[in-house]
């Protein structure tokens, strides 16, 4: 397989990092979980219930696109659970690959407040839904993104991602 960079993104809850880190598996690569890289001051902020801004994301998404540009100067394909909400983020990130994949997990408000709810231990309170929609700008059709639902089992999910990747 030839080295690729797929980056698993959606709003807060959605499932980047379950998703991600099954798809990581089925394909045999690294997974990157982008969350791991915000600095503590994002982690406050978000923990505080404020949204973070372009300002805040910024040095993020550069130290992620590092880890894409690091990985694919090695050959490693890498599978990302990153937000990557809006299309400039999305550019930041094509700074590390420019020949990067994207996978949108497509979920509603109410699907993710649901999740988030029942989820312990996140520094993203349910608080801040609302915020990650508002940012939200689905990929565009020149993003090469694959775009899925999470309405099915997290193994459906992955699996119909691993045959559109096939395709």
């Amino acid at each position: 397989m030839t080295s690729q960079c797929l980056v698993v993104m959606g709003v807060c809850g959605s499932g980047k990092s379950e998703i991600g880190s099954r798809l990581a598996a089925s394909l045999g690569c690294r997974f990157i979980e982008g969350d791991d890289f915000h600095p503590q001051a994002n982690r406050d902020k978000m923990h505080a219930g404020t949204p973070l801004n372009d300002d805040d994301r910024r040095d993020w998404l550069l130290s992620l696109a590092h880890e894409l540009a690091a990985a694919r100067e090695q050959g490693e394909s890498v599978v990302l659970a990153c937000s990557a909400l809006k299309r400039r983020y999305r550019d930041l990130l094509r700074q590390g690959d420019a020949s990067l994949r994207l996978v949108y997990l497509r979920a509603t408000p109410h699907q993710v407040a649901t999740r988030m709810l029942a989820r312990q231990g996140h520094f993203m309170p349910v608080e801040l839904v609302a915020s990650q929609f508002a940012d939200l700008e689905p990929p565009q059709h020149d993003e090469r993104a694959l775009s899925c639902s999470v309405d099915a089992a997290p193994a459906q999910i992955v699996e119909s991602i691993m045959v559109a990747l096939a395709a």
